[in-house]
Parts: C-alpha cells; sequence; structure tokens
C-alpha cells in the first residue's frame, strides 16, 4: 500500500487504493465462499500468472484483508480465506 501526502476526499478513495487493479476484486470474490488452496484460487482465476497471485495475496495479507494459513504435512498446504475486514469489503463491493 503506497502512502499518500494528500487526504482524501471521499470516502472511496482509501478503499480504492487498497483493491485497486485488476485482479485483487476477482480474489476477494473467490474467497467469498471460504478457505480456498493456492492452487485452486489460480485455476478459478483465468489469465492471472502465479507470481502476480503471490504478490496480490501478499499485499492483500498485508493490507488485513486475506488470512494465509500454513498446514504442515506432507505436502505442504496453504488455505487462503477473507478475515473479517476482507469480508466486510466483500459486502461493501457486492452491488457493484
Amino acid at each position: 500500500m503506497t502512502t499518500r501526502a494528500q487526504p482524501y476526499n471521499a470516502g472511496l478513495g482509501p478503499v480504492l487504493e487498497i483493491i485497486g487493479g485488476k485482479w485483487k476484486g476477482l480474489i476477494l470474490w473467490d474467497l467469498n465462499d471460504g478457505p480456498v488452496r493456492f492452487g485452486a484460487l489460480r485455476r478459478r482465476i483465468p489469465g492471472i500468472s502465479e507470481k502476480m497471485l503471490i504478490q496480490q495475496l501478499r499485499e492483500m495479507e498485508a493490507d488485513g484483508l486475506v488470512h494465509r494459513e500454513i498446514f504442515h504435512q506432507v505436502p505442504p498446504r496453504v488455505d487462503y480465506s477473507l478475515t473479517p475486514l476482507g469480508a466486510s469489503l466483500n459486502l461493501a463491493l457486492t452491488p457493484l
């Protein structure tokens, strides 16, 4: 997330800064049904590269929208799910 020097003049500004771009809205929507493994999430979003998905998930995790849970098993498993903040943002974006 980038830091702005000027205050926002509309309530939508901070939201667009966090979820702006091509992929974050789609990722949020796909996580709405519950935890999803990385591979399944990548298959659900056609056209996204593995590198881009990793980058977007990391940014969303840093912003508090996505929770990453690692299961220490063989083979290793990672699930992604929405945090309460991410779920509330998803609800707010549903009409769009």
